[in-house]
């Protein structure tokens, strides 16, 4: 008989760290930018916004639990089969699906240094065990996840670009891990912030998906498609992987509303050929600027930058963002990726964006 006087969770539950996304409010100041959680300066689509009201008019119906308009706008653009593509309420829930389905006590999952927290929560939520492998200059080392693999690893988790790093791994890199990894070893490519990337040697893993049994491909509508709020996310897979995750997932696990402005913003390319020239010309100015302050910032390819500031007295980032929130601009503290004296910024809008930098180069140059 259970001596217990109240309901317990499972061992290791309490010991996972919640996961506390980046803050909003600046108390006292009139108006605050908000650059700590990479959203889009241009915002939705404005096709998106219109499904999203006329899909209010019929709020009192279920959704498509098949999601059918959106897998079948997202099949259109990419060029991919919509049978080996699952929608859910975000990719962390997509996530999540595979943590649970392919982890269970006595299984381990790779995760790198400065690799997304959600992955670690999962792992250890499914019952498995995290397995992290170290970064070389703030990059993926794909030696090091080769090296961390046993007969007891059944995924790797890998950012890609890398956050909040902005760094990425090459596309010849990740065919080299995946030739490597074990035929059992599921690879995800959490592929988040791939419509930003604008280098040769980049892939954010079709390809490798298309022509393999052990890879998916996860992405969102969070970042460059301007839809944080309606949480929508999308993997791309193996018909025997997605088939697995359609057996436990929730039945309606995306709105109405969600689907038809997902499927709007996907096919309005346009749109986001415009919010990804205007983050090319921003990531490019912003990073200039503050290099030349005296700050060093990580070579980025996406919609943020890493921002380290000088270990010194009244000049560390924790200094930094104080100053900064003071003065209406909220940027993400990094210290629970293992970067205690950085700042993640988004790049926003152009007063924004001006505005970092001033405030910036009075925080450097003040005694």
């Amino acid at each position: 008989m259970n001596a217990s006087t109240k309901p317990v969770p499972r061992p290791g539950v309490m010991d996972i760290a919640a996961y506390v996304p980046g803050k909003e409010h600046a108390g006292g100041v009139a108006r605050v930018f908000k650059l700590s959680s990479n959203e889009t300066p241009l915002g939705p689509s404005p096709k998106a916004i219109e499904a999203f009201q006329t899909a209010a008019g019929k709020l009192e119906l279920y959704p498509d639990g098949q999601a059918r308009v959106l897998r079948d706008a997202i099949a259109e653009v990419h060029g991919l089969n919509p049978a080996n593509i699952l929608c859910g309420n975000g990719s962390g829930e997509l996530l999540a699906l595979l943590a649970n389905i392919y982890l269970g006590p006595g299984d381990e999952a790779i995760i790198t240094e400065h690799g997304f927290l959600l992955y670690r929560i999962q792992i250890l939520a499914a019952g498995g065990t995290p397995v992290t492998v170290p970064e070389t200059d703030r990059r993926v080392d794909v030696d090091a996840i080769l090296a961390a693999v046993t007969e007891r690893t059944k995924i790797v988790f890998l950012t890609n670009p890398g956050n909040p790093t902005g760094t990425y791994v090459p596309y010849a890199d990740i065919k080299r891990l995946h030739a490597a990894l074990p035929a059992h070893v599921i690879l995800v490519l959490d592929a988040a912030y791939a419509e930003y990337v604008r280098r040769n040697d980049y892939e954010a893993g079709i390809e490798l998906v298309s022509g393999s049994r052990n890879v998916v491909m996860t992405r969102t509508f969070a970042k460059v498609y301007g839809l944080a709020s309606l949480r929508i996310g999308w993997i791309y897979g193996p018909a025997e992987i997605i088939d697995a995750m359609n057996r436990v997932r929730g039945p309606f696990n995306i709105n109405t509303p969600a689907l038809f402005a997902g499927a709007a913003a996907m096919r309005d390319q346009p749109h986001v050929a415009k919010a990804v020239e205007h983050n090319q010309i921003w990531l490019g100015r912003v990073s200039e600027a503050l290099t030349a302050l005296g700050l060093e910032v990580t070579p980025s390819v996406t919609n943020f930058i890493l921002i380290h500031f000088p270990d010194q007295d009244r000049k560390r980032a924790s200094d930094a963002d104080a100053f900064l929130t003071s003065r209406g601009f909220v940027l993400r503290a990094v210290s629970s990726y293992g970067f205690p004296n950085a700042l993640r910024m988004t790049i926003g809008s152009e007063e924004a964006n001006t505005g970092v930098i001033a405030a910036l180069t009075e925080f450097m140059e003040r005694t």
